[in-house]
């Protein structure tokens, strides 16, 4: 029975998980073909995670977009073991500064399957985006830079 509920579980998980990629893949292609606003933060990130606590690592790749009450929304595709794709949505709360960089903080609740919440802090500037998170698990950072259509 323990087995029984086991396989069903991780079925539901891929089919959750797998189910998601269609649309990000849309929004995806939709945002690395459209053009940049420079001074802003939405848009497509693509680059690298690394757990600083087990040196896990893999591609990341982030679709933000400001949301109707001012707080931004942040869809995240992370590869794990090469193979494993995890989808999953933070929101964060944007902190422009003078020098041109934004500062945010955030957080995303994935469920006790995938660790539990996690806390984001970090600051992007026109081009670069850099985060760490952290959760009672695991912590780390992520590192990206604007995505672009490949010509």
């Amino acid at each position: 029975m323990r087995i029984k509920r086991l396989l069903l579980g991780g079925f539901l998980s891929a089919t959750i998980v797998l189910s998601g990629c269609s649309t990000f893949n849309r929004d995806w292609n939709k945002a690395v073909s459209s053009p940049v606003q420079p001074t802003g933060v939405a848009g497509a990130w693509d680059g690298k995670w690394l757990s600083d606590h087990n040196g896990h690592n893999g591609r990341l790749q982030c679709l933000l977009t400001e949301t109707p009450d001012g707080t931004y929304q942040a869809r995240f595709r992370a590869v794990y073991a090469k193979i494993i794709r995890v989808g999953y949505t933070a929101n964060f709360q944007m902190m422009p500064t003078a020098s041109g960089e934004t500062r945010f903080k955030g957080s995303a609740d994935l469920g006790w399957l995938r660790g539990g919440s996690y806390g984001y802090e970090g600051r992007i500037w026109s081009t670069n985006f850099f985060s760490t998170y952290t959760n009672k698990y695991d912590y780390g950072t992520f590192q990206m830079h604007r995505a672009y259509e490949a010509k």
